[in-house]
């Protein structure tokens, strides 16, 4: 394998020419990408097909439905969120139509849904609204405040029931929406401003919704990934230069990551993942970090040797050839840890593996090629510049120290390395799932602090639904339907979590008289249909059920909703033909939940046996192999512990990271196994091959791992909450790992390996 990889990389230093050939052609590919990929995609798409797609569903009764649009509390493009303690107020009321007018005079503003105009519950009613005139006496305003909040479409979906907070549902004419700030702060302050004209009702304005609450996660990932790319990078060129005593080598060695990033980004272009939210913040400094990985070995070694008296070109040649293969082994693992990631059944996660799999083989060409010309070139003279005054270099000696003090005891640390692996898996497995949907905005943004507002005084922004279907031999209007409505409504009120059930059964209630459900139902044709046909649908026999929910992590949740499809099970056996289920975007996050468990599981178990595979195949060793899984496996499951140490869950994020961490923790592994092979071929003594093995590649572990925690530890004050997890668990990971491979590789080797001879 050593003298496959020599033939394969001696061209880089003999043929430059070669050399710079590739490095040209790989660039010029990537530019045209920044530039315009269409250059070069139109030329292999075929031209678009349009496709005739065919309905399907449920059989309907043979009726089309009327040409009516529903209410929509769900659809919203953005909402203001109003609160104040005065709204049931002369001036209060003025106030708020006041506002709503200067919204609605905004070009962008297509409608607005409030409580003033929620419609009659009796379409041979009058439309009035809830807010009496400004001349109404403070009897009248209270009420008025008793009806909103009693009634079904206000109450609790428009209106709190304390009647303090009040929501503003908006849609957007996109036609004339102009920028981002349209359709958040700009909203906020059109209201704000309107509300000043009014200095005796005090008032706060905030925009959240399905709009804003995207904007806001954009624009702090556009900011994030300018922001924390150039501390990242400034704080990994700072490291570079303390670490390396000299400029030239921080230079090339910087050149490398560099041009990998630049070719990654550039070539992801080509197939359209440059938006994933993954691929412009935490995938440059990803793949800096692997590939400046290998290039501190590779100029490590080549210094190394230029100390020697080698020449320039000579050192180079001899540099990629005592360290490539262990670069090239590194590159190979971190790609199929990375790549594992492409298991998982969630798109974005998907993606951003095949990336970091593409950044990774870009930044391995990166490295063998532009380090080893570079140092066989004029810069290569005065490389070996300061590498007597490397702070790493001067105290080996003392690190290693440790060392010796575990080839003393190599058994005891060997239990010690296994056991604890065992206990913090063991530890690792209690971690749980969950996912919610502020996690991707800053914690102090409007629409999050509006959001959490909605969730407190509304019981969420987020809904769920119960589907109601009937059998044909049911009548639409026959009470066994309302009866089961009735059923799922109870059960809906019984769960604490489950804000405020909504149905034709809350609207049927809320007219004139009493009686059974048969007299109710055939009072439906009295409601407006617009109200009504947002939730019946008689002409394909469905009926549905609103409820909020909370952002309060979809794990929450899970028991409630796992209770209601028991119930709804029970229910639907009491009514033979009738079909009950949870449907809703709340809903299907939970159904979806378990699967992060499963991607984290089969991602890292994937991953983990192919490089166990791997490793054991290049160094002809099933012990070698088994022993590699310790000090690759300790640093993992020491950050799961400390996720269930400090109360985290398991989110995309995190599955993400521990498939990242496994693929970079590996490897200083594979630096330190192959050096230890080779100086196992030169000397019978085990211990001193393990010595000669710390004594040449502790320099460069040490190094890389202070650069790769000084890097993700840059991310540490993101706003995004991900990032944060991101680069604890990467920081965590990183700096374990060494302590890994210098207490629990060795001593596991001392012990378990086989002395030759």
């Amino acid at each position: 394998m050593s003298r496959l990889f020599d033939r394969s990389t001696g061209w880089i230093v003999d043929r430059p020419l070669a050399a710079w050939l590739l490095l040209t052609v790989l660039s010029g590919f990537a530019f045209i990408g920044y530039y315009d990929a269409g250059l070069i995609t139109d030329l292999f798409t075929a031209p678009e097909e349009v496709e005739a797609s065919g309905g399907g569903g449920r059989a309907s009764t043979g009726q089309p439905p009327p040409n009516v649009n529903p209410i929509s509390l769900a659809g919203a493009d953005a909402i203001v969120v109003v609160e104040s303690d005065a709204f049931f107020t002369p001036d209060g009321a003025e106030m708020l139509r006041h506002v709503v007018r200067t919204l609605r005079a905004q070009d962008y503003v297509d409608d607005i849904l409030w409580m003033d105009e929620a419609p009659p519950l009796n379409i041979f009613g009058l439309q009035e609204p809830l807010f009496p005139r400004s001349t109404a006496s403070p009897a009248r305003f209270a009420d008025a405040r008793e009806a909103a909040v009693s009634h079904p479409l206000v109450g609790g979906q428009l209106l709190s029931q304390d009647g303090r907070t009040l929501l503003l549902l908006i849609r957007f004419n996109w036609l004339f929406v102009t920028s981002d700030e349209d359709c958040t702060s700009g909203l906020q302050q059109i209201a704000a401003d309107a509300a000043r004209q009014f200095p005796t009702v005090p008032a706060t304005f905030r925009v959240t919704g399905r709009v804003p609450l995207f904007v806001t996660a954009m624009r702090s990932h556009e900011v994030n990934r300018f922001r924390y790319q150039l501390i990242g990078y400034g704080m990994i060129a700072l490291m570079s230069v303390i670490l390396f005593r000299g400029v030239t080598a921080v230079v090339i060695v910087s050149l490398a990551p560099s041009l990998g990033v630049f070719w990654t980004l550039g070539i992801l272009r080509y197939f359209g993942l440059e938006d994933n939210p993954f691929n412009d913040v935490v995938l440059p400094i990803l793949i800096s970090l692997v590939g400046l990985t290998d290039g501190v070995h590779l100029m490590v070694q080549i210094r190394r040797n230029r100390v020697t008296g080698l020449s320039a070109v000579d050192a180079a040649r001899l540099g990629i050839r005592e360290v490539g293969l262990a670069c090239g082994l590194t590159s190979l693992t971190t790609a199929i840890g990375f790549g594992s990631l492409a298991l998982a059944h969630h798109e974005i996660v998907r993606e951003f593996g095949w990336c970091c799999v593409l950044g990774v083989v870009l930044t391995f060409i990166a490295v063998v090629t532009t380090i080893p010309l570079a140092c066989s070139s004029w810069l290569g003279t005065w490389v070996h510049v300061g590498h007597d005054k490397g702070l790493i270099d001067r105290h080996l000696s003392r690190i290693g120290g440790l060392v010796e003090f575990v080839l003393q005891r190599p058994t005891a640390f060997s239990v010690a390395g296994i056991g604890l692996t065992l206990v913090f898996f063991l530890t690792s497995l209690t971690l749980q799932p969950d996912e919610r949907n502020s996690n991707a905005l800053p914690s102090r943004s409007e629409a999050a602090i509006a959001l959490q507002q909605i969730d407190e005084a509304m019981g969420g922004l987020e809904f769920g639904y119960v589907d109601i279907h009937w059998p044909d031999r049911v009548a639409s209007d026959a009470p066994e339907v309302l009866n089961v409505i009735r059923a799922i409504d109870e059960l809906l009120r019984d769960e604490p979590l489950l804000g405020h059930p909504l149905s034709i059964r809350n609207f049927l209630d809320a007219l004139p008289g009493d009686g059974a459900s048969a007299d109710r139902m055939s009072m439906l044709d009295l409601l407006p249909p617009p109200l009504k046909r947002a939730y019946y649908t008689p002409e394909t026999r469905l009926a549905k059920i609103s409820f909020r929910v909370q952002d309060l992590g979809i794990a929450r949740y899970g028991p409630v909703f796992e209770k209601l499809e028991a119930d709804l099970a029970e229910l639907q056996r009491g009514n033979p033909g009738f079909e009950l289920s949870l449907s809703g975007s709340a809903v299907s996050r939970w159904r979806n939940l378990y699967q992060i468990v499963v991607d984290l599981a089969t991602s890292l178990g994937t991953a983990t046996i192919i490089i166990f595979a791997v490793l054991a195949c290049v160094y002809r060793s099933l012990r070698i192999g088994l022993i590699s899984i310790i000090p690759n496996m300790f640093p993992l499951v020491i950050t799961g512990t400390y996720l269930v140490v400090t109360g985290q869950s398991l989110e995309l994020v995190s599955v993400c990271a521990f498939t990242v961490c496994l693929g970079i923790a590996v490897d200083d592994t594979i630096h330190f196994l192959t050096r230890f092979e080779e100086e196992r071929k030169k000397t019978g003594d085990l211990h001193q091959a393990i010595r000669r093995a710390f004594t040449g590649v502790g320099t460069a572990l040490i190094m890389t791992t202070v650069i790769l925690v000084a890097g993700f530890a840059t991310v540490f004050f993101s706003d995004s909450r991900d990032h944060r997890i991101f680069a604890r668990m990467g920081t965590l990971t990183i700096g374990t790992a060494l302590l890994g491979d210098l207490i629990f590789l060795p001593a596991l080797l001392a012990r378990f390996v086989k002395r030759k001879g």
